[in-house]
């Protein structure tokens, strides 16, 4: 059975998962959240895949695109989210419990990949009786996702809706990924990959997280919002907007599924295995809407161009904001309006007659 509204749901996969390292977890927990209801053909659901750390709860982060009348209509489509294989949100990750309940997996988490992400979402499809997908859609991460689903399951997919997201991660990607989990690894409480449970703050997950919210805003936005302010209790405005944000993620996430999550963004390439991204994305038959956002320092336009022009079926949505990375998620309303007109040309047959959107 599938939950309600509101309600999330855990979904025991039989039989274990094997990785595409070779690895293997025995049992796997996904956790996700449904609204509407699944068609008798079982072929009215979309997708949608969250990003690093986001949920399930779709209703919280994306809430602009979810509701009667938008993007995401739970009166026509039964609407799904999960989260991630090696998340922190109730799908297994390293907060899980080893097997045999010897504590918890923290850094001996296996690796996983974009892939394997999206194999666990399969399998949680096909317990729930989701036979195709009218839409796929997500935003960085979530972008990889969608991506991947469009390869790997390409008789189960209608149209994809990429956004803030590229056909590979980059150099300057992984560098800064990889300075995010050497401020974790530096942290002298972290050990043997993980933090003593209940004991303190996890600083190195905070210094992380400051790291992050520099490349998911724009230099023009945080200027207009802070400029050189100084904050109420001394030194600038910016600093304690940053410390805010490190504190809120230290609540609220794990330092090891951080490690876990941005690593698997790292394996992202669509032509891995598949002879180069560009040969990858020209199999990809379906109509794709590829969301760029003007300001994106994580993820570039000129990455986004370069996807629609690779993909046969692919509109360009250029999505004006001051806000970079973030603007997805930031501007609402205005992703709303790209994802409900590129669903409607869909459903009405509309070609390529306009290759370039701007929002």
């Amino acid at each position: 059975m599938s939950p309600g509204a509101g309600t999330t749901a855990f979904l025991d996969l039989p039989g274990g998962v094997t990785l595409e390292s070779g690895e293997s977890l025995p049992s796997v927990t996904v956790a996700h959240r449904t609204w509407g209801r699944l068609d008798a053909r079982g072929d009215n659901t979309v997708l949608v895949c969250h990003a690093l750390t986001g949920s399930a709860d779709v209703d919280r982060w994306w809430g602009a695109l979810l509701g009667p009348g938008r993007a995401l209509d739970p009166d026509r489509d039964f609407v799904v989210c999960s989260n991630v294989l090696g998340g922190c949100y109730g799908t297994t990750g390293p907060t899980s419990p080893r097997p045999g309940g010897q504590g918890r997996w923290g850094g001996d988490f296996p690796a996983v990949s974009v892939r394997d992400i999206v194999r666990v979402q399969a399998a949680l499809l096909d317990a729930l009786g989701v036979k195709r997908l009218r839409l796929v859609v997500g935003g960085s991460l979530g972008g990889m996702q969608v991506l991947e689903w469009a390869l790997l399951f390409p008789d189960r997919v209608e149209a994809i809706a990429p956004i803030a997201v590229s056909a590979r991660h980059s150099a300057w990607c992984i560098g800064l990924s990889e300075a995010q989990r050497q401020a974790i690894f530096a942290d002298p409480r972290w050990r043997d990959g993980r933090y003593p449970e209940g004991d303190g703050p996890d600083a190195g997950l905070a210094v992380a997280r400051q790291i992050a919210m520099c490349t998911y805003r724009s230099r023009a936005s945080l200027e207009a919002r802070f400029s050189r302010g100084e904050a109420e209790a001394g030194g600038f405005a910016v600093e304690g907007w940053l410390g805010h944000h490190g504190r809120a993620l230290v609540d609220r996430f794990d330092a090891s599924t951080y490690v876990t999550l941005t690593r698997a963004m790292d394996t992202h390439d669509v032509g891995r295995g598949r002879g180069g991204w560009r040969e990858a994305l020209a199999t990809v038959r379906v109509p794709a809407l590829v969301v760029s956002i003007d300001t994106d320092v994580l993820y570039p336009p000129v990455e986004q161009e370069e996807m629609a022009d690779a993909l046969p079926l692919a509109r360009l949505a250029r999505l004006p904001s001051p806000h970079g990375h973030d603007a997805f998620l930031i501007e609402g309303e205005t992703t709303n309006a790209l994802v409900a007109r590129f669903r409607r040309d869909v459903e009405s047959g509309k070609g390529r007659e306009e290759d370039t959107w701007v929002a």
